[in-house]
């Protein structure tokens, strides 16, 4: 009796679906945070005037990752993400999209300036990654 217990809980546990975590694209707290954190360093990297607050951002960067790994992405898994080339393209594209969408010239780096000031000024996430000089 205890075996045939035994074999049917196992096969009630093998049959159960393992719900599929969905991928990290698609998880908002990874995805726009790492957006927000590409769009920091692009503000800073091209103002003279604006400079990153690095150990914000490295605190930040390791919260993203902390969340991922609270959500139960592996390492691996989280890596995986981080190093693909098109995820890669795809973020530089959402994050052209929101400096366009934010009035931003390529061409001119005053209005990456202008933008960093409005976020620092609405004390956004992005913003707080960042200092004016």
């Amino acid at each position: 009796m205890r075996n045939v217990m035994i074999a049917l809980m196992t096969a009630t546990l093998l049959a159960t679906p393992v719900a599929a975590k969905p991928a990290l694209r698609d998880v908002p707290a990874i995805d726009d945070a790492l957006l927000y954190l590409g769009i920091a360093d692009r503000i800073r990297k091209e103002c003279p005037d604006i400079s990153a607050r690095m150990f914000r951002a490295l605190g930040y960067l390791n919260d993203i990752q902390s969340t991922a790994k609270s959500l139960g992405y592996s390492d691996a898994e989280i890596d995986a993400y981080r190093k693909s080339d098109a995820e890669k393209a795809r973020m530089k594209a959402r994050g052209a999209a929101y400096l366009k969408a934010n009035g931003v010239d390529t061409s001119n780096p005053q209005s990456y300036c202008a933008l960093g000031r409005a976020e620092i000024q609405k004390s956004s996430q992005i913003g707080s990654l960042l200092r004016a000089k």
